[in-house]
């Protein structure tokens, strides 16, 4: 069983900057795609960046375009969200997802293995 591990949460300013961090174990072999997933309260789960393997695809949201970096190291087997120029409206709970698709998938539905999430927090 494939598990993912996020960390890297905290709480921020706006303006600030934090870096996530997935981490991922067990048999992660046919998983193409890793994908950062966040819930604000109230609101439903959004995709904000997604990478495949090889990093031969990567999707930003609009909403996050030019201010988070999603990068991958597959030798640490880790995936990481770097998170710039943050705004009150980041805020939520930021969840890793695998995906065995060869695409980016910007569905939730399409993701079979979740880490628990992180906390990000951003105060204005």
């Amino acid at each position: 069983q494939v598990q993912l591990v996020e960390s890297g949460g905290d709480l921020v300013q706006a303006g600030g900057s934090l870096r996530l961090s997935c981490v991922a174990s067990g048999r992660a072999i046919g998983f193409f795609v890793i994908a950062w997933f966040r819930q604000a309260p109230g609101k439903e789960r959004e995709i904000v960046a997604g990478v495949s393997r090889g990093s031969l695809s990567i999707y930003y949201a609009d909403s996050v375009k030019g201010r988070f970096t999603i990068s991958r190291d597959n030798a640490k087997m880790t995936v990481y969200l770097q998170m710039n120029s943050l705004k009150p409206e980041d805020t939520g709970v930021y969840y890793c997802a695998a995906s065995t698709s060869a695409a980016i998938d910007r569905h939730p539905d399409a993701y079979v293995t979740w880490g628990q999430g992180t906390q990000v927090t951003v105060s204005s």
